[in-house]
């Protein structure tokens, strides 16, 4: 397996779909103490994780995640 290079040029586009404000702040503040390069994008439910996928409405300029992180348990549409 290899090794992340957490020093590449390119910041790891992601997505982060979860509800919990908490949640989604501790994540945001976890990648950014690990010194992660990236830009990440956090959505409130499925259906506007499934939006942003499609480049659906303000996501029509979305870039294509490197990385998704989803919540199973959301409001409208869940990732089961």
């Amino acid at each position: 397996m290899e090794d992340l290079d957490i020093t590449r040029v390119k910041p790891i586009e992601i997505l982060l779909a979860e509800d919990n404000p908490g949640d989604a702040r501790l994540t945001v503040e976890g990648f950014k103490d690990a010194k992660v390069k990236n830009n990440i994008t956090v959505v409130e439910d499925g259906m506007e994780a499934l939006a942003y996928l499609r480049h659906e409405g303000p996501y029509a300029n979305a870039a294509l995640p490197d990385l998704i992180l989803l919540d199973l348990n959301m409001p409208k549409k869940d990732g089961r």
